[in-house]
C-alpha cells in the first residue's frame, strides 16, 4: 500500500531545512499570508498547484521535490547508501565520493605508530648504553 505524501509536511521539512521561520515564509509570499496560515498550510496533506509554486519559489527548490519528497524512502536511501563502505555509493538524495580510503589512511597512522615506537627503542637502547659505558668506566 503506497502512502500518500504529505505535502504540508514536506514544505515544513524544506522551510526547516532552509532554516526559514513561518514568519519569513509568509512574509515573502505576500500580504495575505501570515504566520498562522503557513501553519495552517503546513497541515494539509495536499496543497493547491499555485500555492505550491509560490512557495516553491520563495524556498528556491523544484516544485517536484515538495511534491515527491518522502521521508522514509530518503531515509531507506541514506541509510543503504552509507552501508557501502567502499566509497562508491551513490543515490539521488545523496552523492558521497570519498577521495581516500579510510582504512589506508588508518593503515598509514598504525605504521607512523610503528615508527615512532622503533625510534623509541632505539632512544632507550642508546640511552641504557651509554649509561652502561658510564657505570663500566667507575667500577
Amino acid at each position: 500500500m503506497e502512502r500518500i505524501i504529505h505535502q504540508g509536511r514536506n514544505v515544513k521539512r524544506f522551510r526547516e531545512i532552509l532554516g526559514i521561520k513561518q514568519d519569513a515564509l509568509a512574509i515573502e509570499l505576500g500580504e495575505d499570508w501570515n504566520q498562522r496560515k503557513v501553519s495552517i498550510l503546513e497541515q494539509k496533506e495536499v496543497v493547491e498547484e499555485d500555492v505550491l509554486e509560490k512557495i516553491a519559489k520563495c524556498l528556491r527548490v523544484p516544485i517536484e521535490a515538495i511534491k515527491n519528497f518522502n521521508e522514509e524512502k530518503t531515509f531507506n536511501i541514506i541509510s543503504n547508501t552509507f552501508s557501502d563502505f567502499k566509497g562508491n555509493a551513490q543515490a539521488s538524495i545523496v552523492n558521497y565520493h570519498c577521495n581516500f580510503n579510510p582504512i589506508e589512511k588508518w593503515l598509514e597512522a598504525l605504521e607512523q605508530v610503528k615508527q615512532l615506537h622503533a625510534s623509541l627503542i632505539q632512544e632507550k637502547d642508546a640511552r641504557i648504553a651509554v649509561l652502561e659505558r658510564i657505570v663500566n668506566k667507575k667500577y
